[in-house]
């Protein structure tokens, strides 16, 4: 991901009232390659982020990569549970709050989202597997659920090697 088109990401805040959900169909980066680019865009265009996954020992892990990875930046962030919590520009979680009062939320390993988190949030994020048909089956499921919400969905795909948008709901369309 080299510039904002490629990522969908815009300068400044969205209004959130309207939401956008963009899908990111992993298919040639794991999830700790990936994700680390997505979030230093979303600190550059200046938004808190809440990073959502089901599993506690999997945030661990990711959390322990985030520390070394990208190796030439700093991605500051911090485990859910501690007393600085609201402080933390970006925040992993297992829990479906927004202690840290993120306007981008990334959804992980088929972590749920309702429609409130949809369009409360400027941007969601749902990362997912594309070489595990489950992780894209759920992902289809979100992706109606975003369309039944009434906000905007985009699905991006890394198939061709780099980040392409191949679908997009308007709220209209749903």
């Amino acid at each position: 991901m080299t510039d904002t088109a490629e990522t969908g990401m815009k300068e400044g805040k969205d209004d959130a009232s309207q939401g956008e959900v963009f899908f990111y169909h992993l298919t040639r980066s794991p999830l700790e390659a990936a994700l680390p680019m997505l979030l230093e865009r979303s600190l550059q265009a200046g938004w808190r982020v809440c990073v959502r996954g089901p599993n506690a020992a999997r945030l661990n892990w990711l959390d322990e990569r985030l520390w070394l990875f990208p190796e030439d930046s700093f991605l500051p962030h911090g485990q859910a549970g501690g007393p600085q919590d609201a402080l933390q520009p970006i925040l992993l979680t297992n829990a479906t709050d927004n202690p840290n009062d993120a306007e981008a939320l990334m959804v992980i390993d088929g972590a749920e989202i309702s429609a409130e988190d949809m369009r409360g949030h400027t941007r969601v994020f749902v990362v997912f597997d594309g070489n595990d048909p489950d992780a894209v089956a759920h992902a289809r499921t979100q992706w109606m659920a975003a369309k039944t919400a009434g906000v905007t969905a985009k699905y991006w795909s890394q198939e061709s090697g780099r980040w392409e948008m191949k679908a997009s709901t308007a709220p209209e369309d749903a």
